[in-house]
């Protein structure tokens, strides 16, 4: 059984992301410490419009995953996000590392307007706060290329008849609020949390505002 788990390179003249640093630590921490029995496949991804979203694509045909999940970087944020929604737009404030700065253009042109993650996203808030890492839903992954990944990703699944595959995407923030150990053992949780979804009902985790 294969799990695919991606991050992102270093953007916006940073010179590392902690997404792609949280990765890599679970990749190695997986056989090392965790001794999962699924067989992680992991990879950073560029932060372009142009070049993510492919690749992303082109490692789910390959792999077939069994479930998904990408991370990226959520600076200003207090917690691990857990996303719920894709929006079908690429409204970028800046420009991604080609330089590419889209605005109000659509994911994919021929998409629904949004997606609702497939894994169980309030299930993972909950399981990240019992294991003391601070954690909340998040009902907006932004606009930018993680959104772009998330929506993208989604798309892919049912265009392909994957649909069921569980897949949602996680923001970390910056590793002074979440030490990057930290972030790698919540998304052990989230890969675990993925591949066996708790069968109680679904807890609180709407947003009032």
């Amino acid at each position: 059984m294969r799990v695919l788990v991606t991050g992102f390179a270093p953007f916006g003249g940073a010179a590392t992301n902690p997404s792609g640093d949280a990765v890599r630590r679970l990749a190695a921490q997986w056989d090392e410490q965790w001794d999962g029995p699924e067989r992680l496949v992991t990879d950073v991804l560029p932060v372009t419009f142009s070049g993510a979203a492919p690749r992303l694509r082109a490692l789910l045909d390959e792999h077939r995953p069994a479930a998904v999940l990408a991370v990226g970087l959520a600076e200003g944020r207090e917690a691990v996000t857990p996303e719920r929604v894709a929006v079908n737009l690429a409204d970028a404030r800046i420009p991604d590392n080609a330089g590419a700065q889209p605005l109000d253009e659509p994911v994919e042109p021929e998409g629904p307007a949004a997606y609702f993650a497939t894994a169980p996203v309030k299930h993972l808030a909950a399981a990240l706060l019992a294991a003391g890492i601070p954690a909340a839903v998040s009902h907006t992954a932004g606009t930018f290329v993680c959104n772009h990944v998330f929506y993208a990703a989604l798309h892919h699944l049912h265009r392909t008849g994957r649909p069921h595959v569980p897949a949602t995407f996680v923001h970390v923030p910056t590793t002074d609020v979440v030490a990057l150990d930290d972030q790698a053992t919540a998304l052990r949780i989230a890969v675990r949390t993925l591949l066996e979804p708790p069968a109680a009902p679904s807890p609180p985790g709407g947003a009032v505002h």
